[in-house]
């Protein structure tokens, strides 16, 4: 099972390619199926960093251990996810865990919060996908699960830079209440569509007023497809989240048990 570049973002949450859906070759549901859903491996092991920036040019670090397992909607499971905190150390040890959902599940994802000086596992609910995603500029939404159908798509230009094709193409929710009215995205196809991959996305707010700017690079990792850093600039308010990931490994067998109260209890 494919993989939408916001799931492999928490790979970072979880769009997945429908079993069955075939698009025409050649049309921009194509384009979609080929740059925008990729393999993220049946399970990674990495290091998760996430910068932000304020307006002023403030930063703040955070680095994480990161644990995912993909479900493939088993159960109506997309995935899980743990993240330790390993840095500031005045955080250190405390865990986030996530399961996410399909999107015929129609539910948010469930999460749960570690905090090691209270001892407890607290359960951690989400009521507007538009709240922030651990203070980034990314979305509880943004990170959710959508299947192909629930957008429809333009091609807006295609053209060609010293051998290799990219695509722009408008991506427009079908339902009302959306967070955003729409996205541009710009795919780089390389020597075929295995290579096509997602190298950045505008989104407009429910206004059509520009958001903010997404800016992605990404690495091979054993047949998977992993995002090396991904920029998010909100133009709006100025503010900025960088993310990069190393040390990944991918298909190396993560347990199950990883992703339970208790492992996030011990910290693995």
């Amino acid at each position: 099972m494919k993989y939408s570049v916001p799931f492999i973002l928490l790979t970072l949450g979880g769009f997945y390619s429908e079993p069955g859906f075939a698009a025409e070759d050649g049309s921009v549901e194509s384009i979609i199926q080929n740059c925008e859903y990729k393999n993220p491996g049946a399970d990674q092991r990495s290091v998760l960093t996430i910068e932000l920036i304020d307006k002023d040019g403030n930063q703040r670090k955070n680095i994480y251990r990161r644990f995912w397992k993909n479900y493939m909607g088993e159960g109506g499971v997309a995935d899980k996810m743990v993240l330790l905190t390993e840095f500031p150390p005045d955080a250190k040890g405390t865990g986030f865990m996530r399961w996410g959902y399909v999107a015929s599940e129609k539910k948010m994802a469930d999460q749960w919060l570690y905090l090691p000086h209270l001892r407890k596992v607290r359960r951690v609910s989400v009521r507007d996908p538009g709240d922030s995603f651990l203070g980034s500029d990314l979305t509880y939404g943004d990170i959710e699960d959508r299947s192909i159908g629930d957008d429809s798509y333009v091609l807006l230009g295609q053209f060609d830079k010293k051998g290799v094709e990219f695509y722009q193409v408008e991506i427009k929710p079908k339902e009302d209440d959306a967070l955003y009215s729409r996205k541009v995205s710009w795919y780089k196809k390389g020597l075929n569509w295995e290579s096509c991959v997602r190298i950045k996305t505008d989104y407009y707010d429910r206004q059509g007023n520009i958001l903010k700017k997404q800016k992605l690079t990404w690495q091979k990792v054993a047949e998977a497809w992993v995002w090396d850093r991904v920029v998010v600039a909100n133009v709006q308010t100025r503010h900025k989240s960088i993310f990069t990931i190393e040390d990944v490994r991918v298909n190396v067998g993560v347990s199950p048990r990883v992703f339970t109260e208790r492992s996030l209890k011990k910290g693995m």
